[in-house]
């Protein structure tokens, strides 16, 4: 009997570590739940074994297993939903019954006694909040206190801890949803913020494209006329210096007809040269260019108006850009094949096309005027050039004329 009660007591005791939770070292108290790990946990101890050091996740949450470490993820429910491990919980109460039976209590298990009167508590004091006896009620210090059954409070602070319990599930349901739409807000703030980076940075490489092209045609126009004009003053120059240089012949050969001695073969000679000369000046209509030819302040750029408005380039505020989008319908439909569309975007065409051609006649007007001008100034200096030789030539001619008369006089004075 002793051995056999002594294995019965090793038993029990075994089975009662088997039920000990690992958090709070009792023994596991209703409800029981079952871990994914298959340790068992009492609820409440679950409960602080999250809030404690658990971590949310989403809608829900995960904790460690206090036994084994086991990650233990939770749903939006917390703790409360886990699975209840009834057969734990009968083999508590049968533990609890056989306890009971073989180790007799002073005080029956589960049950709290009052401590004047050392009766069973079982009623509710309501205006002191704590559980008391009837006697206490009826000549104790509760006689003028508020009272109901113990069953009715115990319902009634149960059912307001549950509401407690589930009104604090659903904040923390309300707040991890707040969390999650502050976490999409930030995630569209980074996506929105890249997606306008990128835009901006497309929209000012495409400028520094259209200015680099800009910048092309302009230097290329300038370009141009400069190959135009410096080509054409120097075809001027050539006809210049070969009128200069046929001029310089005419004059070598009426020098050394000047020195001829003899006055018939001078005389002869005189007159065939005085007439071509008097046709290499009436030949010599050079061109000249007109004063400021060589002026190019026609391609001057007004930068100024650009310059403001890039240092007043900013975004385009909401209000702003709606304006736009309404006054940008119209121009959108030029593209269409309606009439009324058509009518509208005609007197925008044809404004440009006449701010085209009158842009095209002032160049073509600015450029004959310099060619004009280029002209008049060589052919005066040609013409003052010819003339300059021609009186050389007739003075030097005169001279020579002066010396053979007064030689033929003097011979005839002497005869």
């Amino acid at each position: 009997m002793e051995y056999s009660s002594f294995h019965g007591d090793q038993a029990m005791d075994s089975l009662e570590r088997q039920l000990i939770c690992p958090v709070c070292l009792e023994l596991l108290t209703r409800p029981v739940v079952i871990l994914p790990c298959q340790h068992n946990l009492c609820r409440k101890c679950a409960n602080d074994t999250f809030q404690t050091r658990g971590t949310l996740v989403g809608t829900g949450g995960r904790f460690r297993c206090p036994s084994c470490c086991h990650e233990v993820v939770l749903d939006r429910h917390g703790v409360y939903g886990l699975q209840r491990n009834l057969l734990v919980e009968s083999i508590i109460d049968v533990y609890k019954q056989v306890s009971s039976n073989s180790r007799p209590r002073s005080k029956p298990a589960g049950h709290l006694t009052c401590e004047e009167h050392e009766e069973k508590m079982n009623i509710y004091c309501i205006s002191c909040q704590v559980p008391t006896c009837s006697l206490c009620k009826v000549f104790g210090t509760h006689k003028h206190c508020q009272v109901t059954p113990l069953p009715d409070g115990y319902k009634q602070q149960k059912s307001e801890l549950g509401d407690g319990i589930s009104c604090l599930i659903a904040a923390n349901d309300r707040a991890q949803a707040v969390i999650t739409h502050l976490e999409d807000t930030c995630r569209n703030v980074e996506d929105n913020c890249k997606r306008q980076k990128q835009t901006l940075c497309e929209k000012f490489d495409h400028m520094n494209a259209i200015l680099e092209e800009r910048q092309k045609i302009m230097v290329q126009r300038i370009t141009y006329e400069e190959e135009e004009k410096t080509g054409y003053t120097r075809s001027l120059m050539r006809t210049c210096r070969e009128h200069i240089e046929a001029t310089s012949k005419q004059v070598e050969t009426g020098l050394q007809a000047m020195e001829e001695p003899q006055m018939a073969p001078f005389m002869q000679n005189a007159r065939i040269l005085i007439e071509k000369m008097s046709a290499a000046v009436k030949d010599s209509t050079l061109e000249e260019l007109q004063s400021g030819y060589e002026n190019m302040d026609h391609y001057r750029v007004d930068f100024n108006a650009l310059e403001r408005a890039l240092s007043q380039l900013d975004f385009v505020k909401l209000e702003q850009k709606n304006d736009d989008v309404h006054e940008e319908e119209p121009e959108q439909g030029c593209g269409e094949d309606s009439e009324d569309t058509a009518a509208k975007c005609a007197p925008l065409k044809e404004t440009d096309e006449g701010r085209a051609q009158a842009e095209s006649s002032m160049d073509i007007k600015k450029e004959e005027a310099s060619d004009t001008d280029g002209t008049s100034a060589l052919q005066a200096a040609a013409l003052f050039l010819s003339i300059l030789v021609l009186v050389i030539f007739l003075q030097g001619l005169w001279r020579r004329i002066e010396y053979t008369a007064c030689t033929y006089l003097a011979k005839l004075d002497g005869d």
